[in-house]
């Protein structure tokens, strides 16, 4: 389904017609504009790609000038970014399938390159799925990765937050496979769904999403319509 993609400024509280005081993720969605259009016919689904920020681009080549240091945009980027009219290329690109509604097939709306994408395609009460990225919290040990209880803290103990025998000697012989272990914790892709959408700013090209949403303040969030 379409969704749009935006950057989580952080929650606060609203309070509904009942007066329940509920806590919601503010997403800032500027306009999104279509830069890639997926015929069904030609590849078997319908796809659109959507753009959000913007890149630096280098300057002109003139004498005596140079490029200030940083990243800039490639000619490839330029030159995609070009077909959809956009002065800049995008900071960030993503894919949105139009017909992977659950259930019947749906209608399939129609995008062409150039379009815009704005949070008015959502409306308050309706429920959606949101991707973001988590926090990336580094190496970590168990307790914190994976929630273990950790050893006792007196009577001479010295295995306070180690993991313990991690599997027998004589049989299997060896760690079986998904054993929880320390390791990288967070950084990773999460999809919250049934998110009930509260309020919808139009003008300041805010959502307001009832609880909370993977990724630290200003991480990229896609917003998907949920069937």
């Amino acid at each position: 389904m379409i969704g749009i993609i935006g950057r989580k400024l952080g929650m606060t509280q609203l309070f509904n017609a009942q007066g329940q005081q509920v806590p919601c993720t503010v997403v800032e969605a500027t306009p999104n504009p279509v830069t890639k259009v997926t015929d069904q016919a030609t590849a078997g689904f319908a796809a659109v790609e959507l753009g959000f920020g913007a890149q630096r681009v280098a300057r002109p080549n003139r004498k005596g000038e140079r490029t200030p240091k940083g990243r800039r945009a490639t000619k490839a980027e330029v030159g995609h970014a070009a077909k959809a009219g956009l002065s800049a290329p995008p900071a960030v690109l993503r894919s949105f399938r139009l017909d992977d509604a659950p259930g019947k097939s749906p209608e399939i709306p129609a995008y062409t390159v150039g379009d815009t994408v704005t949070v008015a395609i959502f409306a308050p009460g309706e429920r959606v799925k949101v991707t973001g990225t988590s926090k990336g919290r580094g190496f970590q040990g168990v307790v914190k990765r994976h929630g273990f209880g950790g050893g006792p803290n007196t009577h001479g103990n010295t295995k306070h937050r180690k993991p313990g025998s991690i599997g027998a000697g004589t049989d299997p012989s060896r760690v079986i496979k998904g054993k929880k272990m320390p390791g990288h914790y967070g950084a990773a892709q999460h999809t919250a769904i049934g998110l009930r959408v509260e309020k919808v700013d139009a003008e300041r090209n805010l959502i307001y999403l009832r609880g909370s949403v993977a990724g630290p303040t200003n991480g990229i969030v896609c917003v998907r319509k949920q069937g």
